[in-house]
């Protein structure tokens, strides 16, 4: 399937045309087309996710060491808290007896976040760092859609 195109015209201040350019080389973007289409998906996805019943996916990661005591049966405990909205996770081995776990995780975006931010404060977690994205910039959706409390708490 190809898409069409359509052409438009840009007018830039030369300073700004500059920034962009450097841009677009780190980026290592195939165009200045190609880069100003990604500034414009960032910030109709951001203007999407500031709706808290915004479609979205979020990516979870936690740090933690696997010899802390009972913390593995706590974050597993608490990811099924979660059950309905966790798609995916995956247990990474690091030296030194740390490990991370990545949690992929659908629905509302208050819900990705308030899971995010509960995987988090299990005790023995040292570290979490979460991304949320909208599907419906890429023309998608997650596919979440069962009925939802008022006001979501953990399931």
């Amino acid at each position: 399937m190809t898409r069409k195109v359509v052409r438009t015209a840009v007018s830039l201040e030369p300073e700004l045309l500059a920034l962009l350019d450097r841009w677009v080389t780190e980026r290592n973007s195939p165009s200045r087309s190609d880069a100003i289409r990604a500034l414009i998906r960032k910030e109709l996805a951001d203007r999407t996710l500031s709706d808290p019943d915004a479609d979205a996916l979020g990516v979870v990661t936690v740090l933690y060491r696997h010899d802390a005591p009972n913390v593995m049966r706590r974050l597993t405990t608490a990811e099924h808290r979660w059950g309905e909205h966790v798609r995916s996770t995956s247990h990474v081995h690091l030296e030194g007896d740390a490990c991370a776990e990545i949690i992929v995780l659908l629905g509302r975006r208050r819900e990705v976040e308030a899971a995010a931010q509960d995987l988090g404060g299990v005790r023995g977690v040292l570290e979490v760092e979460s991304v949320i994205l909208t599907p419906s910039i890429a023309g998608g959706r997650t596919g979440h859609h069962h009925p939802h409390p008022a006001t979501a708490a953990p399931h």
